[in-house]
């Protein structure tokens, strides 16, 4: 019996064995299930939405690819999603932000049913986009999209009680905001509610202040800052008109509660103020930057900051305008500049080009030019020689003259230049003769000033011109041997 008893304690401690690893498995699982419970409660929430509304060309996603980290150079189009990704490093936790970024056109508000539903506004923030660039559009921009948001507001429907709950909650956040303590700056941290914030006294709002509340928060963001050197060189802009764009905006956010930042995605600036403030307002994180307003291409006026004895102090330096003057009487749009290079220039053919200037110059009467000794018009009309001379064809029926006075028709080109050269000879034994009407005349008279030459009665003739009247001498006789032929034989 003792082997039996043997065997069955061995199996009688593995089963109390089991029991134990099964508690311990119980209890290691139910530690991770509270310790997920205990840490859902201080996760970060989810489905939260940023509403973009601006101007096409204003740079709206530009800028939010931007805050997201990448370079996005295509043009939205209807309603475009991008996101933002939200580290909390003090929980070590990581949530997505919903970007939704609706088209300049008002053609496509109707869409944004599909980002804004009565259950998603209040875990939304509105952001109205505007470009620094075209200031003259900021205040109508404004109040257009603004009146969008409205719209689409007012169509959900949202019970009463909701709706006021909602706007009171806008006002408390703005009534309680309170300057930031100096602190360095750190990445962002969950902010912890004090015990005795909701104690705290806060002043009651101004006249014109949350007068448009839209129960969500608002935030207004001017893009492409550094166009404020362009419109100061090109467009005469002075510090007046930067401080009355200011003025107008800033009132504008006091009525629907609003923040403002000034930024450049080209220069980098205020990106990452803006993006701690995105996330300050979304998800409570600690945020310790202060409003900024020396920089005029700088701007940083936080919700709940400012007030209109604020900006009474910068409506103090206006000069040539008045605060309550209309936005569009004082910030114009500039007048367009024609430019002449704008104006497309087509090059004509070469060879039509080259045809006109052919004909221009057919039109033209001959201009003398050196190279030849007799034009056509001489020849044609050449006078009778004596009969002497007349007897020399063999002599001149092989000289370069013969061809220069029976051209071939298809020698365009170079019979038109003899034909000018020899004209240029012409006028030059025309002058000297004083009888340009005959040729033989001509030829007379410069044997006469060719004798006078070498007689020394004209001293203002030189060698070169006495060797000229040689040669025009020998070249008309040669020629006038050569065409009295032909009206002989005729006689004959």
């Amino acid at each position: 019996m003792a082997p039996i008893l043997e065997n069955q304690l061995p199996g009688a401690g593995e089963a109390g064995n089991n029991n134990n690893e099964d508690e311990e498995g119980q209890n290691l699982w139910s530690s991770i299930l509270s310790e997920v419970s205990t840490r859902s409660s201080s996760k970060l929430p989810s489905g939260k939405n940023i509403l973009v509304f601006g101007e096409d060309g204003s740079g709206k996603t530009t800028l939010m690819a931007k805050l997201q980290g990448a370079d996005h150079n295509k043009k939205g189009r209807g309603l475009e999603y991008l996101y933002l990704n939200v580290h909390d490093e003090d929980r070590d936790d990581l949530t997505r932000c919903n970007v939704w970024i609706l088209d300049g056109d008002l053609y496509h508000k109707g869409l944004l049913k599909f980002a804004v539903t009565a259950h998603s506004l209040p875990n939304c923030l509105a952001m109205f986009v505007v470009d620094m660039s075209r200031p003259w559009i900021i205040m109508e921009s404004l109040q257009k999209w603004a009146s969008v948001l409205r719209d689409h507001v007012d169509k959900l429907k949202i019970p009463p009680e909701s709706m006021r709950e909602m706007e009171q909650k806008m006002v408390k956040a703005f009534q309680e905001y309170t300057e930031p303590e100096d602190a360095t700056p750190s990445s962002p941290q969950r902010r912890a509610p004090t015990a005795g914030e909701d104690e705290d006294i806060v002043l009651p709002l101004g006249d014109n202040t949350l007068t448009h509340n839209l129960g969500i928060p608002v935030l207004i963001v001017c893009t492409k800052c550094d166009a404020v050197s362009v419109l100061e060189k090109e467009h005469d802009y002075k510090e007046e008109h930067f401080d009355f764009i200011q003025s107008y905006i800033r009132r504008f956010c006091l009525q629907y509660g609003a923040g403002l930042i000034y930024t450049s995605v080209k220069e980098e600036k205020n990106l990452d103020l803006l993006y701690k403030y995105i996330v300050h307002k979304m998800y409570d994180f600690k945020f310790v930057s202060p409003a900024l307003v020396v920089e005029k291409d700088a701007v940083f006026i936080p919700s709940g900051w400012d007030n209109e004895k604020k900006i009474g102090i910068l409506q103090e330096n206006f000069t040539t305008v008045r605060p309550e003057d209309p936005f569009e009487d004082f910030v114009t749009k500039p007048p367009v500049r024609k430019l002449v290079h704008d104006k497309e220039i087509s090059a004509e053919d070469e060879q039509v080009f080259l045809m006109k200037q052919q004909t221009l110059l057919a039109k033209q009467p001959a201009t003398p030019t050196r190279g030849a000794t007799e034009s056509p018009g001489r020849a044609a009309s050449g006078s009778p020689r004596p009969a002497g001379r007349a007897g020399q064809p063999s002599v001149t029926s092989g000289s370069p003259m013969a061809s220069v006075k029976k051209p071939d028709p298809n020698m365009k080109a170079g019979a038109a230049n003899e034909g000018v050269l020899a004209n240029f000879f012409n006028s030059l034994l025309s002058k000297k003769t004083g009888s340009p009407g005959s040729p033989g005349t001509g030829a007379v008279g410069a044997g006469v000033q060719g004798s006078a030459k070498k007689t020394g009665q004209k001293p203002g003739l030189t060698d070169v011109q006495a060797e000229l009247d040689k040669m025009t001498r020998k070249q008309d006789s040669m020629v006038s041997a050569n065409n009295i032929p032909p009206p002989m034989e005729n006689e004959a």
